[in-house]
């Protein structure tokens, strides 16, 4: 698991903190596998603190991206939900990190095509 989350973190741009509105990436094992064989993304549609327990635990409500829709809520630490650690939940690890959509400009800048330039193409087998 930890090889995974190194090599994801050279492949995606991760943001340092997790916040409503976010998506994040979701990496786990099931109890069973030997291999990461959960991978999904969520968004974050709410936060809010355990008043039942003295150190800093949140109930993080997630969306699961899937159809239909599927909402779950986990109970994270600080380091879990900001993607600072690998946790376990029923024996199996998980990872979670909030994605960063936006930091990298475009590799070339977009020009304006003159008329009757371009084509669609098909694709083939």
């Amino acid at each position: 698991m930890e090889k995974m989350v190194k090599e994801l973190k050279t492949l995606m741009n991760f943001k340092p903190t997790t916040e409503i509105g976010d998506t994040v990436l979701v990496v786990g094992k099931s109890e069973k596998s030997t291999e990461t064989d959960i991978l999904f993304y969520a968004h974050i549609s709410d936060i809010e603190r355990d008043t039942s327990r003295r150190d800093e635990w949140w109930h993080v409500y997630l969306q699961i991206l899937s159809v239909p829709v599927q909402k779950v809520t986990w109970t994270l630490r600080t380091s879990q939900m900001y993607g600072e650690e690998i946790f376990t939940m029923g024996g199996a690890p998980r990872f979670i990190k909030a994605v960063d959509f936006g930091t990298k400009p475009p590799l070339e800048p977009l020009k304006k095509k003159e008329k009757g330039e371009g084509k669609v193409l098909a694709f083939k087998r």
